[in-house]
């Protein structure tokens, strides 16, 4: 599976210690920044890459990070086809993935430690959309909503 990341300059030292594993653990990896630390960087730029990417991407999932992470599931939720979760629990990703389809997860590196980032992280990309009708129902409606309102 391949899986993009990317990160402002609080989420930069996180992101590349996110990297680091899932490489390891035979994931494809694209990271789309940043690289290096600049506290004025602009974290739209780098989460509007690596959202596009996914959205472009069938079967692909992404990964943002940044203090908070809020922003970041703000900038990717306006690229259409995403369906970007702040995650801050074991179950709020399990419904977001199993309910919703989340096809990006956006941590906050001022809220979770390496080792809760790596548990959210591989229970994001190893939980299945359920494929229930009612889910898949309301993710049509989602959908259309991106539609119509462009």
């Amino acid at each position: 599976m391949k899986v993009y990341l990317a990160s402002d300059h609080a989420g930069l030292e996180l992101k590349d210690k996110i990297k680091i594993y899932l490489e390891g653990a035979e994931y494809e990896v694209v990271d789309c920044g940043a690289f290096d630390f600049d506290k004025d960087d602009d974290y739209p730029d780098f989460i509007t890459a690596a959202a596009e990417k996914v959205s472009k991407d069938e079967g692909s999932l992404g990964i943002v990070l940044g203090k908070s992470g809020a922003g970041e599931a703000i900038v990717a939720n306006k690229i259409k086809g995403i369906r970007a979760v702040l995650g801050f629990n074991r179950e709020n990703i399990l419904l977001a993935r199993t309910h919703n389809d989340a096809n990006v997860l956006s941590l906050g590196s001022a809220f979770v430690n390496e080792e809760e980032a790596r548990e959210l992280v591989k229970l994001f990309l190893e939980t299945p959309f359920s494929g229930d009708e009612r889910h898949k129902r309301r993710i049509e409606k989602i959908t259309e909503l991106e539609r119509v309102s462009s």
